[in-house]
């Protein structure tokens, strides 16, 4: 394969966003990619404003249950109730609010950033204001200091219910979020002991966190016994433990290796890894000099590196809304899609998060992965009724209504603005426009047979040419890789 600037530049884009929009295609083959580098990072600089879609009504009814002391019981429960369903419809539009940042937001790098905290934070609250809380430390620290991040995410109201930690008092420990915050978080499995989780759980004893969100610690039950974590003794509490796991140099290669396989290839380097972990812990965890390391990198560029990873559900819907501008009439769509494809924002399968890689793809998920640019297309109804799981789904096993088709699925109605598709195809040769159009949707495959694809394309203009090449192209197993 020959790396091309305007395939080091496609790569660079999909790896630290969501690919190209279709306005930057024609740019693509002239800037350098360490242009390309300094303009993701200065448009990611400035933190980014808090998404708050949780309505008065949530915000009235933890006021209520807060307030209600006394009351009798099953007025708060009723109370309660109301809240879970609220919140609900509350976290789903969360989901696709932030769905549409990742999608317009010049902040690239930052949500595709967030996008892995995300999962390497798991984390299943039925809660709005919490996953919304929880989704504001991660956009705002995305590209900051690790420690900083781990605290923040540590002390938030939906992690400590997550993880039972409003359950962990001194006398009676609950070891799972110590366990956790070592196992997934930090230091990765085989790294520590368990009586480091055993004490490490008596240190965050007292870790709480109120009915509003605001993280509390009660002293009163806290140990505040001597403790021996990772070969060091004192009288520790919650802060002095994260604080040994991060003095810990295998912290810093744990991350490191993750966020390699997650931004460069599922198969690490461990060459690459060391010397990423090294700089990463030398300049205390800053994640944003982490990044750049690796943007920067000549390696990185590498044909071995471009192409190789699957595309997760998230980055493939994204992907394609920003390939083709369109507007969704149906936006709700977008949840069903995601529960198909296994990716549901807010929904991770457990503590553990979202495996990736070739556990995106299956059967029956790579040939409906393969439908959806000619459902957009045709407007279509996605008919396919996904598993019931609700362990997994929380309450979303219910699909609203709104959008529904005649065959009981829900309608795509995606209005695509091809006139700024096509403008961007305008000056090329009408011999050259399958391989312009596949250089830019496809990522380092071979090329394209031409003969095979003139088959299922429509020759009869040059804007039909255009458009349904395009939708073939991004209905092939190709496409699925960046």
């Amino acid at each position: 394969m020959i790396v091309t600037p305007q395939l080091k530049n496609q790569h660079l884009l999909w790896r630290a966003g969501f690919g190209p929009m279709a306005e930057e295609f024609q740019q693509l083959a002239t800037a350098s990619h360490k242009s390309y580098v300094n303009s993701l990072f200065k448009a990611s600089a400035k933190g980014p404003d808090m998404i708050d879609v949780a309505d008065n009504a949530i915000k009235g009814l933890v006021m209520g249950i807060q307030e209600a002391g006394m009351r009798k019981r099953d007025e708060d429960e009723m109370q309660r109730r109301k809240l879970r369903q609220q919140s609900r419809e509350n976290i789903k539009s969360l989901n696709l609010t932030w769905l549409n940042q990742m999608v317009n937001s010049e902040q690239q790098l930052r949500e595709k950033m967030a996008l892995f905290w995300h999962g390497h934070f798991a984390c299943r609250n039925l809660n709005i204001l919490y996953q919304q809380q929880l989704l504001d430390i991660i956009r705002q620290n995305a590209l900051g200091n690790f420690g900083d991040l781990l605290r923040e995410v540590s002390k938030s109201a939906s992690m400590i219910n997550f993880l039972n930690n409003n359950q962990n008092k001194k006398g009676h420990p609950n070891e799972n979020f110590a366990r956790e915050v070592m196992e997934l978080f930090t230091m990765g499995r085989g790294n520590y002991t368990e009586n480091d989780i055993k004490e490490a759980a008596r240190a965050f004893t007292g870790w709480g966190a109120t009915m509003s969100g605001e993280f509390a610690f009660r002293k009163f039950q806290h140990d505040d016994g001597t403790k021996t974590v990772l070969g060091k003794t004192g009288n520790f509490d919650g802060d002095d433990v994260l604080n040994i796991l991060l003095q810990h140099k295998q912290t810093a290669t744990y991350i490191t290796r993750k966020i390699y396989r997650y931004f460069v290839n599922d198969v690490p380097d461990e060459g690459h890894v060391t010397w990423l972990a090294d700089r990463f812990y030398q300049s205390h965890y800053d994640i944003k000099e982490l990044m750049t390391d690796i943007f920067t990198s000549d390696w990185f560029y590498d044909a071995q590196n471009i192409g190789c990873r699957i595309k997760s559900p998230v980055e493939l819907i994204v992907g394609i809304r920003r390939a083709l501008p369109m507007k969704l009439e149906n936006e709700q769509v977008q949840l069903l899609l995601q529960r198909i494809l296994g990716q549901i924002l807010f929904y991770p399968p457990n503590v553990a998060g979202w495996p990736g890689g070739k556990n995106w793809i299956d059967s029956s998920s790579l040939m409906f992965r393969l439908r959806i640019p000619q459902l957009i297309f045709d407007n279509d109804e996605v008919a396919l009724k996904p598993k019931d799981d609700d362990d997994q789904m929380m309450g979303m096993m219910d699909v609203n209504k709104k959008g529904m088709g005649k065959k009981g699925g829900q309608v795509i109605s995606a209005a695509v603005d091809w006139e700024t598709y096509l403008k961007k195809f305008e000056k090329v040769p009408r011999e050259k426009l399958l391989s312009s159009i596949s250089g830019i949707l496809i990522q380092g495959a071979p090329p394209v047979d031409e003969k095979i694809l003139n088959k299922y394309v429509d020759a009869s203009s040059r804007e039909s040419y255009i458009k349904t090449a395009t939708i073939q192209l991004m209905s092939s197993p190709e496409y699925q890789l960046c």
